[in-house]
C-alpha cells in the first residue's frame, strides 16, 4: 500500500477549488426494475437532520426514507402536480411509494446520505494501514 498523504494548509490554499464543498452535486442512479435512471441531488445538512430526526421518532420512522427520497430526486420531478394527479396521490409524498419499491426508496435515501458525506468516509489511518 502506498503512503497516505497528509493534508496541509499549503494544499488547502493551493487547491482550494478541489477541496471546497460543492452544494449542487447531482448523481445519476440506475433502478434495475424500472430499467431507467433517476437523478438525485446532494441533500442539504438540514434535510439530512430532519430525516435523522424522523428516523428516531417511532411515529415517523417509516416516513424518513420517503421524505428524503421525495426531496432529493430531481429527475423525474416527483413534486410535479400533474404527475401526482396522474398517479392518484392524496398527499404529495405518496408519489414515492407509487413509483418505487420499499428497498429502492431505502437505497435512494442512503445514496443521498452518502452524497452528503454521512457514510463512513472518514477512517483512522492506522485502520487503513493494517
Amino acid at each position: 500500500m502506498s503512503e497516505i498523504k497528509k493534508l496541509t494548509l499549503t494544499d488547502l490554499m493551493k487547491n482550494k477549488e478541489q477541496y471546497r464543498i460543492k452544494n449542487d452535486v447531482k448523481e445519476e442512479f440506475f433502478i434495475k426494475r424500472l430499467d431507467a435512471s433517476i437523478t438525485i441531488r446532494k441533500p442539504e445538512r438540514s434535510l439530512c437532520l430532519e430525516a435523522f430526526q424522523m428516523s428516531a421518532d417511532k411515529d415517523q420512522v417509516e416516513k424518513a426514507d420517503i421524505y428524503l427520497a421525495y426531496n432529493i430526486v430531481v429527475e423525474p420531478n416527483l413534486k410535479d402536480s400533474e404527475l401526482q394527479k396522474e398517479f392518484g396521490c392524496v398527499e404529495p409524498m405518496d408519489i414515492v411509494e407509487k413509483i418505487f419499491e420499499s428497498g429502492e426508496i431505502s437505497n435512494i435515501a442512503q445514496s443521498g446520505i452518502e452524497l452528503a458525506g454521512y457514510a463512513k468516509n472518514v477512517k483512522k489511518v492506522k485502520d487503513i494501514k493494517n
